[in-house]
């Protein structure tokens, strides 16, 4: 071939390439059509021209290479005067994204803007199949087939001529590239071969497609106090940047349910609005009728972040309902607490600023919302410093709150902090940790009540304190390796000075309640989460950790301790497990010999007779194929609502994947102390390369108002492509 010729048939492989890629057209696609710049391999059994160059035609074995296009056919002719190119004989064309045309025979005209397409079978990059006696192309955007099978289910490879899973049949199918759609016209489903569901006519976006408007997946079920229900959501893209959902349910017992959910993104962030509405009968607390009528009953929740500077952002979330058992009854949510706020943070190297809002509502029964509290505005400010000459850090903490209520105790506060650490590692290895802060609060409060005269005017005013406390903090590792495997020992003691009070009566408790002795808080210098609530007195907490650490991954830690003092502290309630001069023992273990096991126990030991007070263990256990789950949890003696009270739960699950697509989930949560189950479910799935389907059955036991016990059924299907 000489070098004229050489050129000739470049030119035309290109035409042939463009031609042929040109006949199943996808958005996105033009961007990644080669041009005439790129090396072209062109191969054939024989390569024939016209004298005058206007035919140029290739037989035998003809395979045209272009980047990464590919095409074979047993023949391909291009004719340049009338612009038709024609391949013919086992013709397959390779696209770069994965996707496979196959055919029989094909013709193209008009700038390949007018086509004809004989045998047609296509292979997506997503492993779905369209087949196609013929097809059409017209205008240069459409894409007519005639008597079309379209499927994503993979084919049974010990039985190929086995139908698929599901497909769609269809006298007509029409790409239309400017929509950006498949349309059906006179369109079967089918299930393993046979028809099940009928349709005029039927759309779907095209693959290429992220987001496009159209019904999603319906969820049938059946509840015992909801009756049958069915939703059917639709979603629609309002814009690339902003879309809604909207779903509407039918409650045979309760009548319909309308949930919608708003999505947005914006230049400086992104925000999201759900929530729901109904309108129900009228009901007493115990869920009876009244009769008055019907009442309106909903929820909304929100939440937002945006960026104001490269480290600055505000945001909100937003939590509300009609009443206290709206989200429990209507299966929105399990919450007990919503919790609304508004926020303002940025960031400057090691510094940190934030001012927050909050207000609360408490769904329980005994919840008074009188006397929830708002807070407005709540600042945190915190800087950590570069280490100085010696490698100590300065560190700054201020914080101010304003607490008010409608009933109840009011509280504004400010703190301030200054801090130094200076780590230190001994030549022997000791690793040494020395720390100093001074903290000082001042309180302005009304409408405390006295807490050992309940009965006596509450009381009020301005009052400040100043806290000092030192501390240092000593730990020993020591690291062997015997046998391939990892081995450490660390001794650690923490000693903690600092004066006793601290903690007048006329300073309210907001923020530090919620408390709990355990292995996490063991070697902290003040075991209260908040500021209200100071921990004073010289104290020593003293631990022991243990691990070793196998080559296969296996590893085994034990964490084990307690925490001393001079003398009793009456500031921790009674059985916390620090009221005494010597604590409770407190530890965790730690054990994963395999991918098989993971076991992680949580406790805390009785001072005088080591009995459990506290056990908290956590099972992993099985293969791949049979998980099981267990967690236990028990309370000998907490703190609950002001009175003592005894808990010992199991909460215990499965899963088990009984083939390659099916796997059954159940679980099971029970209170071991009264003897009754709390709740129980079990869900299986199917789950494959073209189909998911749902199928769950929960009871729950508990009652709350009008939230009665209950059993509920739900199943979804869903079909990969067309939703």
């Amino acid at each position: 071939m000489d070098r004229a010729e050489g050129r000739r048939a470049t030119r035309w492989a290109v035409a042939v390439i463009l031609s042929l890629m040109c006949l199943w057209p996808r958005p996105g696609d033009a961007d990644e059509l080669p041009s005439g710049d790129e090396p072209v391999d062109l191969t054939a059994d024989k390569l024939i021209y016209e004298q005058d160059g206007s035919v140029a035609r290739a037989t035998g074995n003809v395979e045209i290479v272009q980047g990464d296009y590919l095409l074979t056919a047993d023949e391909v002719v291009y004719h340049q005067q009338t612009d038709k190119m024609i391949a013919a004989g086992n013709v397959t064309l390779l696209h770069p994204s994965g996707n496979v045309i196959f055919a029989d025979h094909i013709e193209l005209t008009d700038q390949m803007r007018e086509g004809f397409i004989k045998s047609v079978r296509l292979l997506l990059s997503d492993d779905s199949r369209v087949a196609a006696h013929q097809g059409r192309r017209r205008n240069g955007t459409v894409t007519e087939l005639r008597k079309v099978v379209y499927s994503p289910c993979r084919i049974c490879d010990d039985d190929p001529s086995r139908p698929a899973l599901w497909q769609i049949k269809a006298q007509r199918v029409v790409h239309d590239q400017n929509s950006d759609s498949i349309k059906y016209k006179h369109a079967f489903l089918e299930l393993w071969g046979f028809p099940v569901a009928y349709t005029p006519y039927f759309s779907h976006p095209d693959p290429s497609v992220k987001r496009k408007s159209g019904f999603l997946a319906p969820t049938f079920g059946r509840s015992s106090d909801l009756g049958v229900m069915f939703s059917l959501p639709f979603y629609y893209a309002i814009a690339p940047h902003r879309d809604v959902t909207i779903a509407p349910a039918i409650m045979s017992r309760e009548g319909p349910l309308v949930s919608a959910q708003y999505r947005e993104r914006t230049r400086r962030g992104k925000y999201k609005f759900s929530g729901s509405i109904t309108r129900v009968d009228d009901r007493d607390i115990n869920g009876d009728e009244t009769g008055r009528g019907k009442e309106t009953r909903g929820h909304i929740f929100g939440n937002g972040t945006f960026n104001f500077g490269r480290d600055d952002s505000w945001g909100f979330d937003l939590a509300a309902t009609t009443d206290d058992t709206y989200l429990r009854r209507f299966k929105v949510s399990s919450e007990d607490t919503l919790t609304s706020r508004i926020f303002i943070e940025g960031l400057r190297g090691r510094t940190h600023a934030s001012a927050n809002a909050y207000y609360f509502r408490g769904l329980e029964e005994d919840d008074v919302s009188s006397e929830t509290p708002i807070i407005f505005p709540a600042l945190d400010y915190n800087f950590l410093a570069e280490p100085d000459r010696f490698g100590g850090r300065f560190s700054l903490d201020a914080n101010a709150l304003v607490l008010r209520r409608r009933e109840g105790a009011d509280s504004r506060r400010a703190s301030l902090t200054g801090g130094w650490q200076l780590p230190y590692i001994a030549p022997h290895g000791s690793v040494f940790t020395l720390a100093a802060s001074v903290r000082g609060d001042m309180y302005h409060t009304n409408g405390v009540l006295n807490q050992s005269n309940p009965t006596a005017p509450t009381r009020g005013g301005l009052i400040g304190r100043v806290l000092p406390q030192l501390s240092v903090d000593w730990r020993y590792p020591l690291v062997r390796t015997e046998g391939g495997a990892r081995q450490t020992i660390e001794p650690i003691v923490v000693l903690v000075a600092s004066p006793y009070g601290g903690n007048p009566s006329s300073i309210p408790n907001e923020d530090s309640e919620s408390f709990e002795f355990d292995d996490t808080n063991l070697f902290s210098p003040s075991r209260f989460t908040g500021l209200d609530r100071w921990e004073g007195g010289p104290r020593a907490n003293v631990g022991l950790k243990l691990a070793a650490y196998g080559q296969t991954g296996a590893q085994i830690s034990f964490l084990f301790g307690q925490s001393f003092r001079l003398r009793e502290n009456n500031l921790f309630p009674q059985e916390t497990g620090l009221e005494k001069k010597r604590s409770d023992f407190v530890g965790r273990i730690y054990y994963r010999p395999s991918d098989y096991l993971d076991y992680i126990h949580r406790f805390r030991l009785n001072r005088n007779d080591l009995g459990f007070r506290r056990n908290d263990i956590q099972v992993l256990v099985g293969p791949s194929y049979l998980k099981f789950k267990i967690n236990y949890v028990e309370l000998d003696e907490t703190l609950a609502d002001d009175q003592i009270k005894r808990v010992q739960e199991l909460n215990a699950g499965v899963t088990l994947r009984i083939t390659e697509f099916w796997s059954l989930k159940a679980q099971n949560r029970r209170d071991l102390e009264t003897n009754q189950t709390i709740s129980s479910g079990v869900g299986l799935l199917f789950k494959n390369e073209c189909v998911e389907f749902t199928a769950s059955f929960d009871r729950r036991f508990t009652r709350d108002r009008d939230v009665e016990p209950s059993s509920s059924f739900n199943f979804r299907l869903t079909l990969t492509n067309i939703g």
